[in-house]
């Protein structure tokens, strides 16, 4: 999922890693630093378009999996995100960073194992209609009702249990990011019209954004 555009910010007043407030926290989160770059995939790949394979136990606590985070933070960052699933990186694991501010300003930090998505509830949860795009679908948006909360579970890297929960920017990044690890991209939930458009102008943006995310990776000394 890619940032917001500059107006649609908000100041960070405080920030969440993990779930939990932490006093400071550097503009990159400290895994980025340890990651390497890699592609991001884009709509029409296969590992895009399935239900991802479970994390099993015995991935929990690896280095495998330490050093996949790693590399998911690093790629979102150069990729100009706030989120990233790890079968945008082409790996076909149900897993998801972020990197994510809410609507009060609040930064959330994290990734989350083998998400789950509470089941909405209509009585207490309105749509809320916002612009939303992809870093595996570059360039365009489109608005897209979603519910104003979300509550995710699952597990962190060493198999500790999870959950996590916003409101605003950050529960759209929370859906939209396992949706992914679902086999669903943001376009699936447009009307027909709606998904023809948006991939036509990717079509005719795909190649300045891939070329600013080269310059970004060179910027960051990737």
């Amino acid at each position: 999922m890619p940032e917001r555009s500059t107006s649609q910010q908000a100041t960070h007043v405080q920030v969440r890693v993990m779930g939990e407030p932490v006093g400071s926290f550097p503009e990159m989160a400290p895994e980025a630093r340890r990651g390497s770059v890699r592609r991001v995939t884009v709509t029409g790949e296969d590992v895009l378009h399935r239900r991802n394979q479970e994390v099993g136990s015995d991935w929990f606590g690896s280095a495998e999996l330490g050093q996949l985070v790693d590399d998911m933070f690093c790629t979102m960052y150069v990729a100009e995100g706030v989120g990233l699933a790890a079968n945008q990186v082409g790996v076909d694991l149900r897993l998801f960073v972020y990197d994510c501010p809410d609507d009060d300003g609040v930064r959330h930090v994290g990734h989350v194992v083998n998400p789950v998505l509470d089941e909405r509830d209509p009585a207490g949860n309105p749509l809320v209609v916002e612009n939303e795009g992809c870093l595996s679908v570059p360039g365009p948006h489109a608005e897209l009702a979603r519910p104003e909360y979300a509550v995710v579970r699952g597990y962190d890297r060493e198999g500790a249990p999870l959950v996590i929960e916003g409101s605003g920017y950050f529960a759209r990044c929370l859906q939209h990011e396992t949706d992914h690890t679902e086999g669903r991209v943001y376009t699936d939930r447009l009307s027909k019209r709606q998904r023809k458009k948006v991939l036509e102008e990717m079509g005719a943006m795909a190649e300045d954004v891939f070329a600013r995310r080269e310059a970004n990776a060179a910027r960051l000394g990737y």
